[in-house]
């Protein structure tokens, strides 16, 4: 073979090499790496799951995390549940995993595992969009297309409601602008009623508020245990002045300790032996963070009857009766009105 002939072969085969170099991978094959990567995540995400996870509800806490001494976790919701399982059943409360003490002095937050929770991924409720847990928020209030709105025209008795991306065809097409106003008092008649109750409440407060003699006071109720087979607990305040006489408020709570909605019920007792006709409301205490709806009440005391029925306590969400048993006390304020004559 002659030396021509020879470098053209080597050219050839140079450029075959350079050409098999340049060549992109198959696609196939970059889809497996991508496939195997994403399941190596996947696998990362469930190990840190199930190592962040509440030891006694098993999900991501979504608040604070507290851990007991050991440094098992546990979220705030059951933290607190756990707390006042042990004031309903009178024992020393312990962690569910190895039964260590546990109370709001000993246990604490882990901000680490709360910063490592909020940056796991999740997905979005509405669209399932998956996004760290700390944006999650604000992409379900304010950023997903398909968040749950109502149309603005909702004042007019509009009862539409759906996904955000459909509100403006829906309001360009609403017919509620386009009303009469015989069609509008027949729609708006089932917004006035969702209101009504509302209304009265307040407006019976804010005539109770002139009437001449009332009475505010600061409570402290403080557990004890009744003297059944079975102990119960219950609150009593201590005794207090309103209206010139003595008054103790006392309390039950309805619900065991597997129960998992408890509400607390009070009593007003008058002591003494008087007629006196009266309204009472309980409210929240401006040393508490409960949020409790008030409720007006109405009892007529006299020789025969110096206690009231017991009531319930409305709180704005019943999953904080928990926080409220765990304390020590629990902080209120009540405003009793003494009614001027007959009613």
């Amino acid at each position: 073979m002659s030396r021509s002939e020879e470098e053209a072969e080597g050219s050839i085969q140079v450029e075959d090499t350079s050409e098999k170099e340049n060549m992109e991978p198959p696609f196939k094959k970059a889809k497996i790496k991508n496939e195997k990567r994403i399941d190596r995540l996947g696998k990362l995400e469930a190990r840190l799951n199930d190592i962040l996870s509440c030891t006694v509800c098993l999900d991501l806490p979504t608040k604070s995390v507290f851990q007991c001494r050991n440094g098992h976790l546990m979220c705030a919701s059951c933290f607190t549940h756990l707390l006042a399982d042990s004031r309903l059943k009178n024992e020393p409360s312990t962690c569910p995993n190895c039964r260590t003490e546990i109370n709001r002095n000993i246990c604490c937050r882990n901000l680490a595992v709360e910063k490592a929770i909020s940056e796991l991924p999740t997905e979005c409720l509405y669209c399932n969009q998956e996004l760290p847990r700390s944006c999650l928020r604000n992409h379900e209030e304010r950023e997903c297309l398909n968040r749950p709105v109502y149309c603005k025209f909702k004042r007019i008795g509009c009862l539409w409601g759906g996904p955000f991306h459909k509100l403006r065809d829906h309001e360009e097409k609403c017919v509620h602008p386009g009303m009469t106003g015989f069609q509008l008092m027949e729609s708006l008649e089932t917004t006035e009623k969702l209101h009504q109750d509302e209304k009265e409440l307040f407006q019976n407060i804010l005539n109770l508020l002139s009437y001449e003699k009332i009475a505010i006071n600061d409570l402290q109720l403080k557990p004890y245990r009744t003297d059944d087979y079975i102990p119960q607990l219950c609150y009593e305040s201590s005794r207090f002045n309103a209206l010139g006489q003595q008054w103790i408020v006392k309390a039950n709570v309805v619900g065991n300790e597997k129960s998992l909605k408890r509400i607390l019920a009070y009593q007003l007792v008058l002591k003494g032996k008087v007629n006196l006709n009266v309204k009472f409301l309980m409210l929240q205490s401006p040393f508490s963070d409960l949020s409790i709806k008030p409720e007006v009440h109405h009892q007529q005391f006299n020789g025969e009857t110096q206690e009231s029925n017991y009531h319930d306590l409305v709180l704005s969400d019943p999953m904080e009766c928990n926080k409220m048993l765990e304390a020590n006390t629990i902080k209120l304020r009540m405003i009793i009105f003494q009614i001027p004559g007959p009613e």
